[in-house]
């Protein structure tokens, strides 16, 4: 509630400005980014084990690690360069979601339950994230005149 009485959102969901990017996404990616550093960690070290082929501990870790790496890159990036990041911040969010979505593939035929809930909560995260920066990436195209996708 502001001093005359009125009540005034303090939360921002969408770009205030021209230039500015969206809140939301480096939150996102680095908390998504960070979480898969911690699965990464489990699989390589096989605290999460079992399942049955094509699924493999080992190569999820990896993956995982990669596609964290990624993430809190173009997070960081995000923060310290916003503008300069967009398309990299974009290009790393599609990176992570084809990785999640191969990698639910892969959990879905022979991986265990704790594998499976982590991509079923982790890929929505990630599309929100994408379909945000996507929004961003198009605002400012259409504000500097560009065709979309350039």
């Amino acid at each position: 509630m502001t001093n005359s009485g009125t009540f005034r959102s303090t939360a921002r969901t969408a770009p205030a400005r021209r230039g500015e990017g969206d809140p939301l996404v480096a939150p996102l990616a680095t908390g998504v980014g960070a979480s898969l550093l911690v699965m990464s960690v489990l699989h390589l070290t096989h605290v999460i084990a079992g399942g049955s082929p094509p699924y493999d501990p080992d190569a999820a870790g990896t993956a995982e690690g990669v596609i964290a790496l990624v993430l809190l890159i173009a997070a960081d990036r995000l923060r310290r360069e916003r503008a300069a990041a967009r398309g990299f911040a974009l290009g790393a969010l599609v990176f992570a979601v084809v990785g999640f979505v191969v990698g639910l593939t892969f959990t879905t035929t022979g991986g265990t339950a704790v594998d499976v809930a982590y991509h079923a909560v982790g890929l929505p995260l990630l599309l929100f994230a994408l379909v945000r920066q996507a929004r961003v990436a198009r605002s400012t195209d259409r504000d500097s005149g560009a065709p979309a996708g350039e």
